[in-house]
């Protein structure tokens, strides 16, 4: 099997978990979210214990939380670190939801007085927040505040989205670690070396993870797959959308995408083509509900959910 690039793509779950879910070495993780919360010298956080990576609702009926990346720091506050590759229409509403979790598992039995420790959800994105896109900036972070005097009513629940795509800078333009953390998220599988400017640097480490002849036989084999299950994924979104806009969809790039979606699948059905639209299933499962995949394919939601098990 060929293969031309010598560092993993980032944005694959599998390179993403490979850099910064290694549960002995947690550096490059720290590393990141101190850039992204702003902090340094004491306020820097320390220590990062990975905690269990699903939850499950209290009744069977319920939906579950996967995360991504899920962890507790030396001061108790919570991490939910989520990497999202291509838009989602609620995904807002998908963090807020997930934040349910790990409020609901600090009720201890027993007498309790409600405390909560700090909970962080950041969403590290592979595209743009509609509600942000006339904002130049690609760090938001959002507590609960007072609609009138902007005043933090509550510090405890942070929401913080990362857009990566908003840094457009060459590497001699960026000006902060959190930047270079940025650009390797979007040259890292691109690049043949590692920068001068980050040999020394903690970031250096990540290269030294992704280098893909370093991986063992049966993990190179493990991201081969998991890169085409991105690339299809990616290729489904590009072809809907074109579809949806060559037939003169004006009303934005969500609905060219959602008609493109559809012609597929009526193509794929017309053609008997079961495998085809499981497969199209497959690609929406990060992008939509469970709900709505099986309004547009015509596989149950049982179907769909089994899909997101596997």
């Amino acid at each position: 099997m060929c293969y031309m690039e010598k560092y993993i793509n980032p944005f694959t779950d599998y390179g993403f978990k490979k850099i910064f879910g290694d549960t002995e070495n947690t550096e490059l993780l720290r590393s990141l979210i101190n850039d992204i919360l702003g902090l340094e010298g004491k306020d820097q956080i320390e220590t990062i214990i990975f905690k269990n990576g699903e939850l499950l609702p209290d009744s069977p009926e319920d939906r579950k939380a996967i995360f991504d990346l899920y962890c507790i720091d030396e001061k108790g506050s919570e991490f939910i670190v989520e990497l999202q590759k291509v838009y989602q229409e609620h995904f807002q509403s998908r963090a807020l939801y997930y934040t349910t979790f790990p409020i609901q598992e600090q009720a201890i039995r027993g007498t309790w007085n409600f405390h909560l420790t700090p909970i962080y959800f950041i969403g590290l994105l592979n595209f743009e927040v509609e509600r942000f896109k006339h904002r130049p900036q690609y760090l938001h972070h959002g507590k609960i505040t007072d609609i009138n005097t902007k005043e933090v009513m509550y510090d405890n629940l942070n929401m913080i989205y990362v857009e990566i795509p908003k840094l457009k800078k060459e590497k001699e333009e960026l000006n902060s670690h959190l930047e270079w953390w940025l650009y390797v998220f979007q040259n890292l599988n691109k690049l043949q070396d590692i920068p001068p400017k980050l040999k020394g640097d903690v970031i250096e480490k990540a290269f030294e993870r992704a280098e893909f002849l370093k991986l063992p036989k049966v993990e190179q084999d493990k991201y081969h797959k998991n890169l085409k299950v991105y690339r299809d994924l990616i290729n489904s979104i590009d072809t809907a959308r074109k579809e949806g806009l060559e037939e003169g969809i004006e009303k934005g790039i969500e609905q060219g995408i959602e008609q493109g979606i559809e012609q597929g699948i009526k193509r794929g059905k017309k053609e008997g083509e079961k495998k085809k639209t499981i497969e199209i299933a497959k690609n929406l499962l990060d992008i939509l509900d469970s709900e709505t995949i099986a309004l547009k394919t015509g596989l149950s939601v049982e179907e769909i959910e089994a899909l997101r098990d596997v």
